[in-house]
C-alpha cells in the first residue's frame, strides 16, 4: 500500500514537472513569434537583407515582409526613378523598400518621436539618407506644405485603422497638386473599412488585394474632363 502511494506521489509530481516545461516551452515560443513579427528587412533592391530597426510597442504597426513583398512584386516595374511619398510612415519600412527597389526620392511624414528615429535609424543603416526627406509633422500638415511643390508618382498611407484619416488625405489629394500623372496611390486598411466616397472624389478603384486581418487599396485620380 505504501508503494503504490509513493508510486502515485511520484506520477503526480512528474505530471506537473512535464505540464510546467511545456507551459514554460509556449510560451517562450508565443513571446518568440511576437518578437519575429514585428521584425523588419528590406526585401529587395541595393539594400535587400538589410534589418530595419521598428519603435517598441504596437503604436507603428509596420507592414509584415510577408505583406510588404506581396505589395512590392505588384508595384515593383514603374519604382525606377519615381518620387516616393510615404504617409504615416512608422518606421519608415515602406519607403525604404521604394528606395532600395529604385525610387528616386522618398518623402517619409511621421510625427511619432519613436517612430521618428527609426526612420532616420533605417535610413542611416540602409545608406538612403541622401535620396530621402524626413518631414516631423502631422499628415495633413505635410500635404499643405508639400502642395504645388512636390509631385509624386506613388502615395502610401498607413494610418490607423478605423479612425476616417484615410479619408481627410484623400480629399486633400484629390484636388491638390502632389499626384503626378498616372500616380497610384495605395491606403492600407483594416478589412472593414469602406470607401464609397471614392467616385466623388474623382478617384477610381483599380485594385483592392485582401491579406488576412487588413487589405491594400490601389487608386488612382481620373484625369479631368474639358
Amino acid at each position: 500500500m505504501e508503494l503504490r502511494f509513493r508510486i502515485s506521489s511520484l506520477q503526480f509530481i512528474w505530471t506537473k514537472i512535464i505540464d510546467i516545461f511545456i507551459t514554460n516551452y509556449y510560451n517562450d515560443a508565443d513571446e518568440n513569434m511576437t518578437k519575429e513579427k514585428y521584425k523588419m528587412r528590406v526585401i529587395a533592391g541595393r539594400a535587400r537583407r538589410i534589418q530595419l530597426k521598428t519603435a517598441e510597442g504596437l503604436n507603428t504597426r509596420p507592414t509584415t515582409d510577408r505583406i510588404k513583398e506581396t505589395l512590392f512584386n505588384m508595384i515593383a516595374r514603374g519604382l525606377g526613378d519615381a518620387a516616393f511619398l510615404d504617409l504615416f510612415a512608422g518606421s519608415g519600412g515602406i519607403g525604404i523598400e521604394a528606395l532600395s527597389r529604385g525610387a528616386a526620392r522618398a518623402v517619409f511624414v511621421e510625427n511619432a518621436p519613436d517612430a521618428l528615429a527609426c526612420i532616420r535609424e533605417n535610413l542611416k543603416r540602409t545608406r538612403m539618407e541622401d535620396y530621402a526627406k524626413v518631414l516631423s509633422m502631422d499628415v495633413m500638415n505635410a500635404l499643405r506644405k508639400l502642395n504645388n511643390k512636390e509631385r509624386f508618382d506613388y502615395v502610401f498611407m498607413d494610418p490607423p485603422y478605423d479612425h476616417l484619416l484615410e479619408m481627410e488625405a484623400l480629399k486633400f489629394l484629390a484636388s491638390s497638386a502632389l499626384l503626378a500623372d498616372g500616380a497610384l496611390i495605395i491606403v492600407e486598411a483594416s478589412l472593414t473599412t469602406e470607401f464609397p466616397y471614392l467616385d466623388e472624389l474623382g478617384f477610381s478603384l483599380v485594385k483592392r488585394k485582401e491579406y488576412k486581418t487588413n487589405a491594400h487599396i490601389f487608386l488612382e485620380r481620373r484625369a479631368k474632363s474639358c
